[in-house]
């Protein structure tokens, strides 16, 4: 059963295209009381339908225009906490996922340059707990990173 309704899906719209609204503003956008708003909002945090109230910081305004994907085999012996805890101590690595296939980590990792990028690489596999790693340098972003679909075909299907 979908997780949010109609009202929950415009109010993430709403919130996706004006994060600074607030709560009054979004009731009075809405039509419904502010009570109502900030009873949703924080039904949806609780649930985890939205994750963080935080800004969407951008890499590349913060000088770290180059974006690249990497997958890395990891030692399986010495198993996957130690790497992932590597990984985030290392400011450029944005993301990390365990994946299937050829790999066994797939991270998003941001830097200044390309020689830049050498040194995140270097970086990320230094401990020796990476045994190896793919990179693939992102060349523009078609579509970006986006959820909001997905909460209105969840509000449409219930």
């Amino acid at each position: 059963m979908s997780t949010v309704d109609d009202l929950d899906a415009r109010l993430i719209a709403l919130l996706s295209d004006q994060p600074q609204i607030g709560v009054l503003g979004a009731s009075r956008e809405l039509g419904v009381a502010r009570g109502t708003v900030q009873a949703r909002l924080d039904r949806l945090l609780e649930r985890g339908v939205i994750s963080s109230l935080a800004p969407t910081v951008s890499p590349t305004a913060l000088g770290y225009p180059v974006m690249a994907f990497c997958t890395l085999q990891i030692q399986q012996r010495k198993g996957r906490q130690a790497v992932v805890d590597h990984l985030g101590g290392i400011p450029e690595v944005l993301e990390v996922h365990t994946i299937t296939g050829g790999g066994d980590l797939l991270a998003r990792v941001v830097a200044r340059n390309n020689a830049d990028l050498q040194r995140v690489i270097d970086q990320i596999v230094e401990t020796g707990l990476v045994v190896h790693a793919s990179t693939t340098i992102a060349l523009a972003e078609l579509v970006a990173h986006r959820t909001l679909p997905l909460a209105r075909e969840a509000a449409d299907r219930r």
